[in-house]
């Protein structure tokens, strides 16, 4: 058993990271999830978390915390008309789909391999942010509908379930690139997270249910002592955040988003 004094620092830390994590999105559309995964990793072990549980636990717990960060950051979003419902009632179902494949295939897929390919690909979206000739083209009059709408929006939940994030980096870009202000593309990211993270939350409960040996407090590969560190000061950050996005220039918060984009990239890539 674990004394009250050994628990102090790693729930400071737990607030600190959920603290950093409301902010970021609600700045960037984003669920928090490039905040609270790495940052769950460090913290677990000091909770007791077994080294081949980690990344589960890690991910699990970030989901949780995503529902609330999300619908949090989607509320002021909205307050500010800068969320387009008819995008998320229209991707929703292939989200939901892409999440529970997400979900059943989690642990059969190396976390090492998966933190490269998307560190990666986070520096190929980081380019669009940060390449003027490419942030000023638009390749689509409008949102893919059909086939096109299917694939991505089921490869955004796959992608998000197996990372333990919001999916806001894939939606923000995507809706940019079809047109849509980068506001609204950020406030209608910041609503994705919620519609990834229920379903695949969902999941990490039950493939993780009869694992022995998971630290106090687990249902499943979801912590719920650590998800409510996180959502107590999320939530609370989440509006400054949205606050700060509307303040900012849309080139400016292309460019503080294209940074912050190359950092989580590289991060994911040296931490393999």
């Amino acid at each position: 058993m674990i004394g009250d004094s050994a628990l102090l620092l790693p729930f400071l830390a737990l607030l600190a990271a959920g603290a950093a994590a409301g902010f970021a999105g609600g700045l960037f559309g984003i669920g928090g999830g490039f905040v609270v995964v790495p940052a769950l990793v460090l913290i677990l072990p000091l909770l007791g978390t077994q080294s081949d549980q980690l990344t589960h636990v890690a991910v699990g717990t970030s989901l949780a915390t995503i529902i609330f960060t999300s619908l949090r950051a989607v509320r002021s979003h909205a307050l500010r008309g800068a969320v387009d419902l008819g995008v998320l009632k229209s991707w929703a179902p292939w989200v939901v789909a892409g999440t529970v494949l997400g979900t059943l295939v989690a642990h059969q897929v190396s976390s090492t391999t998966l933190a490269l390919i998307f560190g990666v690909g986070v520096l190929a979206f980081a380019v669009h942010f940060l390449m003027p000739r490419v942030n000023d083209r638009q390749v689509l009059e409008a949102m893919p509908g059909g086939a096109a709408r299917a694939g991505l929006a089921g490869g955004l939940g796959l992608l998000s379930s197996l990372l333990g994030i919001g999916g806001g980096t894939i939606t923000t870009m995507t809706m940019t690139m079809c047109g849509t202000p980068i506001h609204r593309a950020i406030g209608t990211a910041s609503g994705m997270g919620a519609i990834i993270a229920v379903p695949a939350s969902i999941g990490f409960v039950i493939i993780g249910f009869s694992e022995p040996g998971l630290p106090w407090g687990s249902f499943g590969y979801v912590n719920l002592p650590a998800a409510l560190a996180v959502v107590t000061t999320s939530v609370l950050l989440a509006p400054l955040g949205v606050a700060v996005a509307h303040k900012l220039s849309p080139k400016l918060l292309r460019l503080v988003f294209g940074i912050y984009l190359v950092f989580v990239g590289v991060t994911m890539i040296t931490s393999t």
